[in-house]
């Protein structure tokens, strides 16, 4: 008798996801780049992060023990700042865990998970990762368009995603609009607001995302280290939602899933407001510049979707196409986002940089389109 091995078959949902790609840093032949293709802040880590995070390595025990599994001292720093209650406050390996946490808490095969087109490409892997049907809503012009959303809601939406500012777009919903798709949701779906740009945005901008949190039952708001704090090695988020959300999201969250030195780098970024400032300010300020740049050069057919956040999408909808320019910039050493696998092949999304990142990439695009 012949002995036949199995075939290990994975679950169909899980066959039908398309990896996370993330930005590229070298070129195909291993030329390293100057790398504005993962939203990183081009001004670094704060003074005060980055000595918090040597003082824990440095620790006699920091490699044998185990890191504080609740991030005790990190969500009680986080609530202090924010006005939370710490009990409310859950973190994680980044945002992305607590998003793959909301959707497989609350949604399962033969459920749907809501998010708008050109959203988050996390979420669709969130929704068939545990077996529900992703589904896209309509945007307004690479923006939300709340009224695509709502109408796009059936009795099998368990989850929706809304990432504010959006990435990769950079566009940001209101906070009436905010306000209206929650109102128009059902009691029994999750709202999820992503927010990882939100410090890049001015007083005025807030979407009233926390505010929300605070008083809804199925509120679940984001929020990231990653980005205008400058730990995006260390992967650390955080999530506000009500009692019972949170009670629900750690039965399934992994333990001990924020490192000790990122624990005490976080806690010290969270302190440190001119840093936070400085980095918004230098944002808003070589943003608009680029922007600017590049709304200049002629009749080319580049088009700059208005963003809050600390990169900018491009579309390249004249004779030169995203994918040439995209090339000729990693020729030139400068890498930054090209999306075909998000359904934008017309579009380039760029990383703000520092001043010489940003004016050189300004010029190599210039170059890049001359030929």
């Amino acid at each position: 008798m012949t002995n036949v091995t199995p075939t290990l078959t994975p679950k169909p949902w899980i066959s039908g996801i398309a990896p996370y790609v993330p930005g590229k840093s070298a070129g195909a032949d291993g030329r390293a780049l100057i790398k504005l293709s993962a939203n990183e802040n081009p001004l670094g880590t704060s003074d005060a992060a980055r000595a918090a995070f040597t003082a824990a390595q440095d620790a006699a025990d920091a490699l044998s023990r185990y890191p504080d599994p609740g991030s005790n001292l990190l969500r009680e720093a986080i609530a202090a700042r924010f006005g939370l209650d710490p009990a409310r406050v859950i973190c994680g390996n980044g945002s992305d865990e607590l998003l793959h946490l909301a959707a497989g808490t609350y949604a399962g095969a033969g459920d749907e998970i809501l998010y708008v087109r050109y959203g988050f490409a996390v979420y669709e892997i969130a929704a068939r990762r545990v077996g529900a049907t992703p589904v896209e809503a309509d945007d307004r012009d690479y923006a939300t368009d709340v009224d695509a959303l709502l109408a796009a809601v059936t009795d099998k939406t368990r989850v929706v995603y809304l990432a504010n500012p959006n990435n990769p777009t950079g566009t940001l919903a209101t906070r009436e609009e905010v306000t209206r798709l929650h109102a128009g949701l059902p009691k029994d779906v999750l709202f999820v607001i992503d927010q990882a740009y939100a410090e890049y945005l001015a007083p005025d901008e807030d979407d009233g995302g926390l505010e929300l949190a605070k008083t809804e039952p199925n509120v679940f708001v984001t929020r990231t280290f990653s980005k205008i704090h400058g730990l995006a090695a260390e992967r650390i988020g955080w999530g506000y939602a009500a009692s019972d959300v949170i009670s629900a999201l750690h039965r399934i969250r992994l333990p001990f899933n924020v490192t000790r030195a990122g624990q005490a780098a976080a806690v010290a970024a969270l302190g440190d407001d001119d840093f936070v400032t400085r980095s918004r300010e230098h944002n808003a300020s070589w943003r608009a510049w680029l922007a600017r740049e590049i709304e200049g050069l002629g009749n080319h057919g580049l088009r700059v979707v208005p963003s809050a956040t600390n990169f900018l999408l491009v579309l390249f909808e004249g004779s030169v196409s995203a994918e040439t320019v995209y090339n000729r910039l990693m020729d030139a050493g400068y890498i930054v986002r090209w999306l075909p696998g998000q359904g934008l092949p017309h579009a380039l999304r760029m990383t703000i940089g520092t001043e010489e990142e940003t004016r050189g990439l300004a010029a190599a695009i210039r170059a890049a389109l001359a030929g």
